[in-house]
């Protein structure tokens, strides 16, 4: 999506009254103006949200139903919202934005355009529609994905119209895609807002309805963990000056250590470098030739278990920050920009995502090494080298060597082999893997 076309979003028609309700244009906004996105309620008492929508259209496509249909979507789905959170929510729709091709994509895919809306706005929430299909970890076809740390949601309208195993539903205009739509939009800001399927109503596993004519309601016992997760809504900010921001990141981990923990276990970054071949080679082949040199044998057998332990750990955090660094995984991408608490907690998350996927290459080099020690290295060999004080070589002194062949091994995946798909590295650390 194209930075200089979206940076200048246009206000919907459908804005919040500050009790929470819908007002749009017609007879209930009559004898006032329409509300921009900076106009703020006088009513200090209701958190005001503002969602922007964002509309990535393939080429070619019909951008006006497309454009119509994210409208329809959000002035259906922010009535029950707007009840459930006792908020002022107001919805602001860009500029449609054609994507470069039709093929498959991720939610991580349309991070960056949606966290650059965040900054410049500044939107709350940003909600992604487009007309090509969306695929979760395991390339599975979905209707639409959350991320609650970054506060991006992505509807896909192809599977809203097209049901495997089932003839098209009909036009997005239709009343069965219109109300299926909006309870998707509601399910999937129910995820942002940390509700989960456990809960029943409109955050019961989401499946198409085609007689549903309505959103179904929050169950009641959310609704008020729903309003206080939105009294946080806007949030603290910090502009300028590194240190200023290293502390606002270290405040924003102290004041939110739940979520972050929460997308760290359902991320599986341990399992990381089995998605990133290049890293894994990097890292895996200059060790198979040291673990056969007489050097490196000679400096692991004669450091200390404390100096190999922590020269691991001070190369796993090395290669995460280098990573983060190299790859531009972090926001905002301009110094000039603010950085709110949410994206924050994306790049404090990032980076522990980063240090566990490095810890997971430590564990997988360091497998590979020590099976080579025990099943292929000669056990006498060790016994006869003039270097050695003690000619006896124990588990220790096997399990040392390993560690420091296998911190080095790290170190060359991180330098020289890199991420070749931060999108996929993104969408393990921020988006859910099922609607």
């Amino acid at each position: 999506m194209d930075d200089a076309q979206a940076i200048n979003p246009k206000a919907s028609d459908v804005d919040r009254d500050s009790a929470g309700s819908a007002v749009t244009d017609g007879e209930e906004a009559m004898g006032s103006d329409p509300p921009t996105v900076d106009d703020r309620s006088d009513d200090a008492d209701a958190p005001q949200i503002d969602v922007g929508v964002l509309i990535a259209h393939s080429p070619g496509g019909d951008v006006e139903p497309l454009q119509s249909f994210a409208d329809q979507m959000a002035r259906d789905g922010v009535n029950e919202l707007a009840a459930a959170t006792d908020a002022a929510w107001r919805v602001n729709c860009a500029e449609p934005d054609p994507l470069t091709d039709g093929a498959p994509r991720r939610p991580s895919e349309f991070l960056d355009e949606a966290a650059h809306h965040m900054m410049k706005r500044p939107y709350d929430l940003v909600v992604v529609v487009t007309d090509v299909p969306l695929t979760t970890r395991d390339e599975k076809s979905v209707e639409g994905l959350a991320s609650p740390l970054a506060r991006v949601v992505v509807v896909s309208t192809r599977r809203l119209l097209r049901i495997p195993g089932r003839e098209t539903v009909g036009a997005l205009d239709s009343a069965a895609v219109r109300w299926n739509a909006a309870t998707l939009l509601v399910h999937l800001l129910g995820h942002v807002f940390r509700a989960d399927h456990s809960d029943s109503g409109v955050m019961a596993p989401f499946s198409f309805d085609p007689s549903r004519r309505r959103v179904p309601p929050f169950d009641a016992d959310i609704t008020d963990y729903l309003r206080e997760i939105a009294t946080r809504i806007p949030e603290e900010d910090v502009s300028r000056g590194r240190p200023r921001r290293l502390a606002f990141h270290a405040v924003s981990l102290v004041r939110n250590p739940g979520i972050v923990v929460a997308t760290l276990l359902q991320s599986r970054a341990p399992l990381l470098p089995f998605s990133l071949p290049r890293l894994s080679t990097a890292a895996v082949t200059p060790t198979l030739i040291l673990v056969f040199s007489a050097e490196a044998w000679d400096v692991g057998l004669n450091l200390t278990n404390r100096t190999t332990a922590l020269f691991a750990v001070g190369s796993i955090i090395a290669a995460a920050v280098h990573l983060l660094y190299v790859q531009r995984l972090s926001f905002p991408r301009e110094r000039s920009q603010v950085i709110t608490e949410h994206m924050a907690l994306v790049n404090v998350t990032v980076f522990f995502i980063l240090v566990a996927a490095m810890m997971g290459l430590f564990v997988l080099v360091g497998s590979i090494i020590l099976l080579i020690e025990f099943a292929v290295f000669p056990p006498n060999l060790m016994t006869n080298w003039p270097s050695l004080e003690d000619p006896t070589v124990g588990l220790v002194d096997l399990v040392r060597v390993g560690a420091f062949i296998s911190t080095l091994g790290v170190l060359s995946g991180a330098l020289a082999g890199g991420i070749e798909n931060r999108m996929a590295l993104r969408h393990l650390a921020l988006f859910r893997d099922r609607p």
